[in-house]
């Protein structure tokens, strides 16, 4: 950048005196053109610098969004096996499912067109069945099992 600087001063150096009216000391031609090609040279590196940085940033953004499906996929499988090891039905999959994304018991009972007192009665249900008392619990057994896999895979490196 600070060589794209200094070419970018000479041009203006080059161009201003002109326009501005005043006069600078003459520069011998071998040396002015030597000048000049070194600038465009630099300002033509740059541009690969540039070029070559943009295309790293690129690969590193698509493997975070490709680390972050697989996360998304990782934590679709713990949700999986845990309603397989508490034997939830499917219903009680979806109020599951529902409830740890964040919904409230009359927003899962619109989506699912059921009552609240039945989302209510299937949330008992999972707790019971998870062994927790309320939905921070059922929650926290998720994040549990994702700092668990985290530390191992971490470990693992």
């Amino acid at each position: 950048m600070a060589l794209q600087l200094v070419c970018g001063l000479f041009l203006l150096w080059n161009i201003l005196p002109g326009l501005l009216g005043f006069q600078t000391p003459p520069i011998a031609w071998v040396y002015y053109e030597l000048f000049e090609i070194g600038a465009v040279l630099a300002l033509i590196l740059g541009v690969v610098v540039n070029a070559s940085v943009l295309r790293h940033s690129l690969r590193r953004q698509r493997a975070a969004e490709k680390s972050l499906r697989l996360a998304s996929g990782a934590f679709m499988d713990v949700l999986e096996e845990r309603f397989d090891e508490w034997g939830l039905t499917p219903a009680e999959r979806d109020v599951a499912l529902f409830a740890i994304k964040g919904l409230s018991v009359s927003e899962i009972a619109a989506m699912r067109a059921t009552s609240e007192g039945t989302v209510k009665a299937q949330s008992n249900a999972i707790y019971r069945k998870a062994g927790v008392t309320g939905r921070p619990q059922l929650l926290s057994l998720f994040i549990e099992d994702l700092m668990d896999d985290s530390a191992a895979q971490i470990a693992a490196q």
